[in-house]
């Protein structure tokens, strides 16, 4: 019996990815180890190793396909002894699910955390969303619906050519099935729109009349990772109380002891202002260790080591890369560490354990001019710093205005697991550490 080749989970909040290329083609003999193809998931492109041996006997899913569910189906492989017949009238088990008009996230805590690139669970071979096509009533009249309107017009029983649609040009689309009600004649009549439950906006879709009126738009397609991005940040924003706190920082005697690292003669090496603050950080994290956390229903998870996750900006999105055991690396270790990962997020090329995972968050936009701001946390991470441009700023020093270059830091937390005196002390050891370089020496 053939053995299914699987879309595998290559992260935690993968639910759907793009199958780049086929290394290997139909008829190929295969080893366990060899790579037969290339994922490109929400966060990075990888490849893809077979675990089974066997000749590849048909390809279910060609490269270049988009938005494939994971566990769909994506190849046969035969096993030993068998031939190019076994596949006659093989059906691929169900299980796999195709894209509909408004593809649902599955949260990340249902897909598996390991990599497994070949299992032996059945699923079928995911689909492609169709578009939209007319359909006919029994007038021979032409009605314009959407696929995913038509199906659930079928499974509730209605027609069709008895609903008004309220997409564009009057097309009909998902919610207008699902405010029908079903006829006791000859038709269905729509019914009165529902309200919308108070908890949670409506969705917004391209099928909303409003924007028939706007001017013209190119509509560019959500790719996975703007997928995810959009419901952890909404269910983050809306579903963990926080709290901000900021603090200004001087940084003067932390870019005098940089410009000394940075222009020894032995220096392999470019530390940046970056760099000083994920380390003050993590320093900062180990002598609060209260503000290293998660929360769950179950209890509070104090974290024994600070996993630093840096927010990086990548096409078409964002990443965290994150940095193992950041208090007990040294600045040159933290800086080139840093630079290698952010340079792989770039270049799509993380592995998963470099970016799952992490107990605290840096994102900072200083590099843009940025003076401060909020950023959202980071489930099920129980902080975030938001770091600023540095900036010369007037002060008062002993009573007198002087000059010193100055940080807005940010802080958001988790209220449920930490609270305001417990981040205010963090932000104070974190602004003595950064405005006293030497003491990340102790």
């Amino acid at each position: 019996m053939p053995i299914e080749i699987l879309m595998p989970a290559l992260s935690p909040t993968m639910t759907e990815g793009n199958l780049a290329t086929w290394n290997v083609a139909e008829g190929d003999t295969i080893s366990a180890g060899d790579v037969l193809c290339e994922i490109e998931t929400d966060k990075a492109t990888m490849e893809v190793e077979a675990v089974d041996e066997g000749v590849l006997g048909k390809v279910l899913v060609p490269g270049g396909s988009e938005a494939v569910a994971v566990n769909a189906v994506i190849a046969l492989l035969l096993e030993e002894g068998e031939d190019a017949s076994a596949l006659d009238g093989y059906t691929p088990s169900a299980g796999g699910t195709a894209p509909t008009e408004t593809t649902a996230v599955t949260d990340a805590a249902s897909i598996p955390p390991t990599v497994n690139p070949q299992v032996t669970d059945a699923v079928t071979q995911a689909a492609a969303p169709a578009p939209a096509v007319p359909a006919s009533s029994a007038g021979g009249a032409r009605i314009f619906a959407s696929p995913l309107a038509k199906r659930i017009a079928a499974d509730k029983g209605l027609d069709v050519s008895a609903i008004s649609g309220t997409g564009p040009h009057g097309r009909i689309v998902k919610r207008d099935v699902e405010n029908a009600q079903p006829s006791t004649g000859a038709g269905a009549k729509p019914a009165a729109a529902a309200a919308p439950a108070a908890a949670e906006a409506a969705p917004v879709t391209l099928d909303d009349p409003v924007f028939a009126t706007m001017p013209d738009f190119e509509a560019v397609p959500n790719s996975n990772m703007r997928k995810i991005i959009a419901k952890r940040l909404t269910d983050s924003a809306r579903d963990v109380p926080h709290f901000n706190l900021t603090v200004d920082v001087e940084i003067d005697k932390l870019l005098a002891l940089r410009k000394e690292l940075n222009s020894l003669e032995s220096a392999d090496y470019k530390i940046s202002v970056n760099d000083f603050i994920v380390k003050a950080t993590a320093l900062a994290l180990t002598r609060v260790p209260a503000c290293n956390v998660a929360y769950t229903d179950d209890a509070i998870l104090q974290f024994k080591r600070v996993d630093m996750s840096i927010a990086v900006a990548i096409e078409g999105g964002l990443i965290t890369p994150i940095v193992k055991d950041a208090a007990s690396k040294g600045l040159a270790t933290l800086s080139k560490e840093i630079k290698e990962l952010a340079g792989k997020a770039r270049d799509g090329k993380l592995a998963p354990e470099e970016f799952q995972g992490g107990t605290f968050t840096i994102s900072n936009l200083g590099m843009f001019g940025v003076k401060g701001f909020n950023s959202i946390i980071n489930p099920p991470q129980g902080g975030i710093l938001s770091v600023g441009a540095g900036e010369q700023r007037a002060v008062v020093k002993d009573g007198a205005v002087a000059i010193a270059t100055v940080v807005t830091l940010t802080l958001a937390v988790d209220h449920r697991c930490i609270d305001g005196a417990t981040g205010a002390a963090f932000i104070k050891e974190l602004k003595a550490i950064i405005e006293n370089p030497s003491l990340l020496m102790l």
